[in-house]
């Protein structure tokens, strides 16, 4: 069995070039601020493939997406390895926009520190007298750019986003910005709906995008995982504060309060939150993984 090289890694996911498709490895590697931990969450990948899977699925009636398949034995001999089983996903090679596509249903993060400030998210004007977690009269859509490993991902208007991809596709900018902005809130509203529906709240979360041959958009990457989104318990659920959730704010939190850690968390924290991450899995789907 020959090695296979990735062809690409992220902070979390390798992508290895299968011929006519990808195949996407979601690693137990977690990042937090934009920098890789020197922790590994067991499962989490699993649970980032399985969970995009399921979107996927739950989604299509919307949007095609690039899933082929999360079965290794439809995969090369080499991805039939334990490491490999449950979070290798095979898919379509896609020609991803420039654009990360951020959907904001409640007001948290980034978004509540700049209401504060002027009252405003990415230069959307919202109503007065907003509180930290409030629900929003109606999401609102806040893209961004894609930067590469080690930079930070810069919020956008939607009048910079046309630009963006204007200056990628000519003649197309206003034509993909709205596809990409209508993609982005119908996908949102139907499965913000169904995670309500199971006692979850999906407060923001991100998209990618890309193009098929045929020029048709497609939706790349993952999709609603809990690194992709913040997903709060709809139990207990208060504006006027901050949430808990079942993501990664565990390790973030620990590391805010620990700068001195050197970016590694301790076993406790670890647990607690690949806990969150089966917890969330086992509401949306029904399913223990």
């Amino acid at each position: 069995m020959s090695e296979l090289k990735p062809i690409k890694e992220g902070k979390v996911r390798e992508i290895y070039d299968n011929g006519d498709n990808l195949i996407m490895v979601a690693t137990d590697r977690i990042s937090c601020f934009d920098v890789i931990l020197h922790n590994d969450v067991t499962k989490k990948g699993t649970v980032l493939t399985q969970m995009s899977k399921f979107w996927f699925d739950y989604t299509e009636d919307i949007l095609p997406n690039h899933m082929i398949s999360v079965d290794v034995n439809d995969m090369p001999e080499f991805f039939r390895q334990d490491k490999f089983d449950g979070n290798s996903m095979m898919c379509k090679k896609l020609e991803m926009l420039p654009i990360e596509c951020i959907v904001r249903g409640y007001i948290t993060g980034s978004g509540w520190a700049s209401y504060k400030e002027n009252g405003t998210v990415c230069g959307i004007k919202l109503p007065e007298g907003l509180v930290e977690s409030d629900k929003l009269p109606e999401p609102i859509y806040t893209p961004s750019t894609k930067a590469e490993i080690g930079d930070h991902d810069e919020n956008i208007s939607y009048e910079q986003s046309i630009e963006v991809l204007e200056k990628a596709y000519p003649g197309k900018g206003e034509e993909y910005a709205k596809k990409l902005k209508d993609a982005t809130i119908a996908l949102y509203k139907k499965c913000a709906d169904y995670a309500l529906s199971k006692g979850i709240i999906i407060a923001d979360t991100k998209f990618e995008f890309g193009l098929d041959e045929d020029g048709n958009l497609v939706i790349g990457d993952e999709m609603l995982t809990p690194d992709s989104s913040r997903f709060w318990p709809l139990e207990g659920y208060e504006a006027g504060k901050g949430q808990p959730s079942f993501d990664k704010q565990f390790a973030r939190d620990y590391l805010k309060a620990n700068p001195d850690c050197n970016w590694t968390l301790p076993q406790d924290i670890v647990d607690k939150t690949i806990a969150k991450y089966l917890q969330a899995y086992k509401l949306l789907t029904g399913k223990d993984l």
